[in-house]
């Protein structure tokens, strides 16, 4: 049997693997899977091809017997809010990411708000390579779509009501929000304004080309944004990818962090405002030890897991924790949706501020120094696995965690070496507090990676 799933939901480039004709196959098993009379939420982002996909996706749904509703342009976290709480049985998102502008994808969520395990996502592949999709009957099809009235208000109202709202206000805060052209300017911008803060927005109309800047918010993609921030003298400037779900943050002096550096500083600071919930974080092997270092003094355990949102939420839920984060700025809240959420990390980002007293530029220092260093090398899965092994031979002495690739821990140093989800590369993470001993190792690690390629 095939796959169509991969790290999270299913993608590809409008009209080429990600068709009308796919999508509405792929419906009618997502359908099949819910099952008949259940009542599903469908959103998109404003990626090129969302009409077209929304609309062979909800005929997809409808014809296997679901109740439709709309949501519209929405973030990706502000969908999963309103199908956790409105009584949903599921929802289907229509996004790629941060994937550049030719792509467009399907994502499907469980009736908790979570996207659905990938047990789940196996059924429905199997649905649908199998055609074992059902279709009602005729006299049945009389269904219609339709609209969700107030997704993006009841959502926003959520964030507000989880923070401290009047503190935040006090303060009088300054923001810039650049939500990539995307749905992030329907919530992050609005929860901002609601909490007192003056907002200014860089690429905030919307704009399927992306043409600000790719939609991914990485430390390149946000090189302009990051200038833009000490000449506004904002208080820190926060960035998104197109569905909202990612959150970069920029200090006032328009230094840009990784998201695991600006979760320690938030999962230390939720320890303070819920004493009750237990203190441990879960977070991917790709999220730098750093975390574990400066969390540790707090008496906050880190819980390691493999990439993938989906997996790190399914902890939290089972487990109970403070949060969860990625590296890539998804950063996760329990008590509103356990998901990555860029308007609630902006809300959380306030509080924390506000109740600390202190800039954006000061707390990060307090963190320990490393120096990252990422590179990849091209490969097919299977040989990335040999190298995987070959790794963990080379460092059988260090402590090292094996879940999802190999990570290694080094004193002062640390790296993963692992093959990616999405595409035939063999991924490497470093970082040290020395820059030279960070580049040496990335540098002995593709060496590894080469040599032992040459021997398979």
């Amino acid at each position: 049997m095939g796959r169509l799933f991969g790290t999270d939901g299913v993608r590809g480039i409008v009209n080429k693997e990600l068709t009308p004709d796919f999508a509405l196959r792929l419906a009618l098993a997502i359908g099949t899977y819910f099952g008949e009379g259940s009542k599903i939420l469908v959103g998109r982002d404003v990626r090129l091809g969302g009409e077209i996909i929304q609309r062979a996706v909800e005929a997809g749904l409808l014809a296997s017997g679901c109740k439709v509703y709309e949501a519209g342009l929405i973030t990706t976290p502000g969908l999963q809010y309103n199908v956790r709480y409105k009584d949903y049985d599921g929802g289907v998102m229509i996004t790629a990411s941060h994937n550049p502008p030719q792509y467009n994808g399907i994502k499907v969520i469980g009736p908790d708000g979570i996207e659905i395990p990938r047990k789940d996502e196996e059924v429905i592949e199997e649905i649908y390579f199998e055609q074992k999709h059902r279709l009602i009957s005729w006299s049945k099809a009389g269904l219609e779509v339709k609209k969700e009235p107030t997704p993006i208000e009841d959502y926003v109202k959520a964030i507000i009501d989880r923070v401290d709202a009047e503190k935040i206000r006090a303060k009088n805060f300054k923001v810039l929000v650049d939500p990539a052209n995307s749905v992030g300017a329907l919530t992050t911008t609005r929860v901002a304004r609601l909490l007192g803060a003056k907002v200014y927005s860089l690429n905030g109309h919307l704009d399927s080309y992306f043409p600000g800047r790719p939609p991914e918010p990485t430390v390149e993609n946000l090189a302009e944004t990051a200038r833009v921030v000490p000449i506004l003298g904002v208080d820190f400037g926060i960035a998104h990818d197109a569905d909202g779900d990612r959150a970069i943050i920029i200090d006032e002096k328009g230094n840009i962090y990784w998201g695991d550096r600006t979760a320690a500083l938030l999962t230390r600071f939720l320890a303070e405002k819920h004493p009750d919930l237990p203190k441990r974080v879960f977070t991917a092997v790709s999220s730098s030890i750093l975390v574990e270092e400066y969390l540790k003094q707090y008496g906050i355990e880190v819980r390691w897991t493999k990439v993938g949102s989906p997996v790190i939420a399914r902890h939290i839920v089972e487990e109970g924790a403070l949060c969860g984060f990625e590296e890539n700025g998804g950063f996760m809240y329990p008590l509103l949706v356990p998901v990555r959420d860029g308007a609630m990390t902006l809300a959380l980002m306030l509080e924390m501020l506000a109740s600390w007293n202190k800039k954006p530029s000061e707390l990060y220092d307090e963190l320990p120094k490393y120096y990252p260093v990422k590179t990849k090398v091209p490969m097919p899965r299977s040989k990335a696995l040999k190298v995987v092994e070959k790794v963990k031979e080379l460092y059988k002495n260090h402590r090292m965690v094996t879940i999802d690739g190999v990570k290694v821990f080094g004193e002062d140093y640390w790296f993963l070496v692992r093959p990616s989800g999405t595409e035939p590369l063999l991924r490497i993470m470093v970082e040290a507090k020395d820059k030279e001993k960070a580049e040496e190792l990335a540098r002995q690690l593709v060496k590894i990676a080469e040599e032992t390629v040459k021997e398979n």
